[in-house]
């Protein structure tokens, strides 16, 4: 989840030295962007907008047991869904040629509010990763820590920590006016202290989750694999369930990637005046990858829908209640309660193989 107005945040050095746009045309702007932008925005604000609370309903209204990773995914959905109701505000100010005519509450506040889920989105998908690590490489370890009560203290943790650093661009957004009256929604202008704390941040609230992320699921589909070789089976499910990690990192390095090292390196020309990364590319670059950054909050509920069964039997049986006693597939078990049983069984071998080993030997 992204800002979409990301191409005036950390557009470029300029942005960091001066309040608002210059009244020239920006000879390196993206062509279009003033048609295309809308066009998309409106397109991720309708698609996004409907499958979150679509899978918000589904997994709330889900009769029996609710997975305990369903409560990171249902505050996930919530964390994309705010982010998508202030879209509107960004099609006009894309439409408008980048004026802000919506006034100065809404400009400090739905940046804020764009600020916090950015964040919380992050946090909660670094947590997704950290449950099914638990649940299927640490199964006697996650019988303890995998709790409902456990889990919402973790997500309310992670709501109370986003607001917090969300205050910056709280307090640094304004609404400010150029020389020919105009109204622009830009930042304040950044010392070196403040872009010293952006790259910080940075770092702990995207990097380093991303780090553990792609950690998390290369260890999972490790230990597939090692199924597979151990067992001399090719199980289906097991497939798919490799299939699925696959699809959910791609997906989130895909978005987030791309924006984050643009604005990575802008943030560092900003503090190293002789960087030999042109403005020009910085600039292009965060016009370019800012709207596919923030695609991630409109792409989850398919991505849920298509390769969860759990979710897509929950979203059909809360779209149509007359399907609610017809079962798709042969098996009610979720991917994560098959792999914890699949991988435990293996694990179980393992160990007796080399208990087994060892008396031998000895």
């Amino acid at each position: 989840m992204m800002d979409p107005e990301a191409t005036s945040v950390y557009l470029d050095y300029s942005y960091a030295t001066s309040q608002i746009p210059d009244n020239e045309e920006n000879p390196f702007h993206v062509p279009y962007t003033s048609i295309l932008l809308p066009i998309f925005y409106t397109v991720v604000f309708l698609t996004g907008v409907l499958g979150n609370l679509v899978l918000m309903g589904a997994l709330h209204f889900k009769q029996g047991s609710r997975r305990l990773i369903d409560i990171f995914i249902i505050n996930l959905a919530v964390s994309d869904f705010i982010f998508l109701v202030t879209l509107p505000l960004w099609v006009d100010k894309e439409a408008s040629l980048g004026l802000w005519r919506t006034g100065s509450f809404l400009c400090k506040g739905s940046s804020y509010m764009i600020s916090v889920n950015m964040h919380c989105s992050v946090f909660l998908l670094t947590c997704m990763s950290a449950d099914r690590y638990l649940a299927i490489m640490c199964p006697a370890i996650s019988r303890k820590l995998r709790r409902r009560d456990c889990a919402y203290g973790v997500c309310a943790s992670i709501w109370f920590i986003s607001c917090l650093l969300g205050l910056p661009t709280l307090l640094s957004r304004e609404l400010t006016l150029s020389t020919d009256n105009k109204p622009y929604c830009a930042e304040e202008r950044a010392s070196s202290v403040k872009l010293t704390w952006a790259l910080v941040a940075l770092i702990f609230t995207f990097f380093a989750p991303l780090l553990s992320i792609v950690t998390c699921y290369c260890c999972i589909t490790r230990k597939l694999c090692a199924h597979y070789h151990g067992s001399g089976k090719h199980n289906k499910k097991l497939r798919k369930s490799i299939k699925i990690i696959f699809i959910v990192v791609t997906a989130f390095v895909c978005s987030w990637l791309p924006y984050n090292t643009f604005k990575l390196l802008t943030i560092i020309s900003g503090l190293q005046k002789d960087f030999y990364v042109s403005s020009a590319v910085l600039q292009v670059g965060m016009e370019v990858s800012g709207p596919l950054a923030f695609t991630n909050s409109c792409v989850n509920p398919f991505i849920y829908y298509i390769f969860d069964s759990y979710i897509h039997r929950a979203i059909v049986h809360y779209l149509c209640p007359c399907l609610k006693n017809y079962n798709f597939g042969s098996s009610t078990e979720t991917s994560d309660s098959h792999l914890t049983k699949a991988l435990s069984n293996f694990i179980h071998t393992e160990d007796f193989a080399r208990r087994r080993k060892r008396s031998v030997s000895l």
